[in-house]
């Protein structure tokens, strides 16, 4: 009988406790052994001189089908991703059109992931006005969990009111599923665009001052108090302040089921590097000070932060610069997602000295963990499926326009420099990425659950 249908040989694997000079034997998409010398006999990767990490989970992405995959899609989406190191993603119920907030919609886009994706995939439904019936439809069907919008999300996607997010809360709790929450406090948001777009002030720190911390914390406070009311596991995406994660953190410590994502573009850069940067680095909540981001690298350290995000949010490039002096009129997204891990590795490992069993955890085991995929992916161990990324420790370079695989050239990580490269992408065993020929095979992703 068969051990293994592929050996992986000599790399330093980042396990759960340490890092390690093994051999990855696999058997069927699973790790079957790690062992210091497994005997090949047949299909070898040379991993020698590269680290392997668990394939980065990234629960935050938009690829905007159906009916936008010109923006991104689902095929183009994978792929840029995998070249990234990422083997699973979790696709948002926006910015496809129609959003994914009922059954039919939901299987919609699982029957085009099922077709377009390089790697294994899970989808978020929509909590929306309206829809609060169709929430145990999409669980039945298989959504990871639900998100929701506390400000205007600028697409179909409807905000939440007060009683849909309350009663959804309630749903969402009784189904044993997550609710995700976009939060900030639109009163506050929407007033302070009001006055800044009246009197003609649209710039970049225009936009900053129009969404301050105050409207994230205040959004995060007020759905901490219906998650209490109603037992709803919570997860805050996109976290830009490390006042609000202090929030979250004493709302963990009194024994609330929630959690957090920050993502790397608040890690690595700020208001400044918006100013400079222009229309590619707008986003929502936007970019902070150098002491917010400072302190969230403390936080990140400390365990206050759960998991790391692209948040890859992708659009035609005229919708990013065909207003470049309003930024009220850019759209807001970050075109990121082929450069998380990297960056991460780059700048925590690299330049911060955070082991990589930890970055691991915020990268892949803990998203894993959260929403019930631990323990088949987010670890490398026996048993899990073989989702692993190789990446070379000591190749710099400075990212370049024609470096981009999404489908519109433009990101805010053009012109930042990285420590490291990703050099093979493995999904269930099978190489989907190898930094020498491109992406590889066919699409083979699964549906998660």
């Amino acid at each position: 009988m068969k051990k293994h249908d592929l050996v992986v040989k000599g790399g330093h694997v980042v396990l759960e406790d340490g890092v390690r000079l093994l051999d990855i034997g696999i058997l069927d998409g699973i790790i079957v052994e790690l062992s210091e010398n497994i005997d090949a006999g047949g299909n070898v990767i040379d991993a020698s001189g590269l680290t392997i990490m668990p394939g980065m989970i990234d629960i935050h992405v938009h690829f905007d089908e159906p009916n936008r995959a010109d923006w991104e899609g689902f095929q183009n989406g994978s792929r840029l991703i995998a070249a990234g190191g990422i083997t699973t993603y979790f696709d948002m119920p926006l910015n496809g059109n129609p959003p994914t907030t009922t059954a039919a919609t939901l299987i919609e886009k699982q029957s085009l992931a099922n077709r377009n994706s390089y790697v294994d995939y899970a989808l978020w439904g929509g909590l929306v006005p309206g829809n609060l019936n169709e929430l145990e439809g999409m669980a039945e069907q298989g959504a990871i969990g639900f998100k929701a919008f506390m400000s205007s999300a600028g697409s179909e996607f409807g905000r939440v009111d007060e009683m849909t997010l309350y009663r959804g809360m309630e749903k969402i709790s009784k189904l044993n599923k997550v609710l995700a929450l976009h939060a900030e406090s639109e009163a506050i948001t929407q007033e302070l665009t009001r006055e800044k777009c009246s009197n003609g002030r649209v710039s970049v720190r225009d936009y900053v001052e129009s969404r301050p911390p105050l409207a994230e914390m205040e959004a995060v406070s007020r759905a901490l108090l219906y998650a209490e009311e109603t037992g709803c596991p919570l997860h805050f995406v996109h976290i830009s302040h490390p006042k609000t994660v202090e929030m979250i953190e004493c709302a963990k410590q009194s024994g609330l089921d929630v959690t957090l994502e920050t993502c790397p573009h608040y890690l690595l850069f700020t208001e400044d590097d918006f100013e400079r940067i222009g229309p590619s680095a707008k986003c929502a909540p936007p970019l902070r000070n150098n002491q917010a981001k400072e302190q969230l690298w403390e936080q990140l350290g400390n365990g206050k932060i759960d998991m790391i995000t692209s948040d890859h949010s992708p659009c035609p490039s005229f919708m990013k610069f065909d207003h470049p002096d309003n930024m009220f009129e850019v759209w807001g997204g970050i075109s990121g997602g082929q450069f998380s891990l990297e960056t991460m590795v780059t700048e925590a490992h690299l330049n911060r000295n955070i082991p990589l069993p930890q970055i691991s955890k915020y990268l892949s085991t803990n998203p894993a963990k959260r929403f019930g995929l631990y323990p088949h992916k987010g670890a490398i161990s026996a048993g899990f499926d073989a989702d692993l990324v190789l990446l070379d420790m000591n190749l710099e370079r400075t990212v370049e326009q024609e470096d981009l695989l999404s489908k519109h050239p433009h990101s805010l990580y053009i012109g930042h420099t990285l420590k490291c490269a990703v050099q093979m992408t493995l999904s269930r065993g099978k190489v989907v990425y190898d930094r020498r020929h491109g992406i590889q095979g066919e699409c083979s992703g699964e549906m998660v659950r």
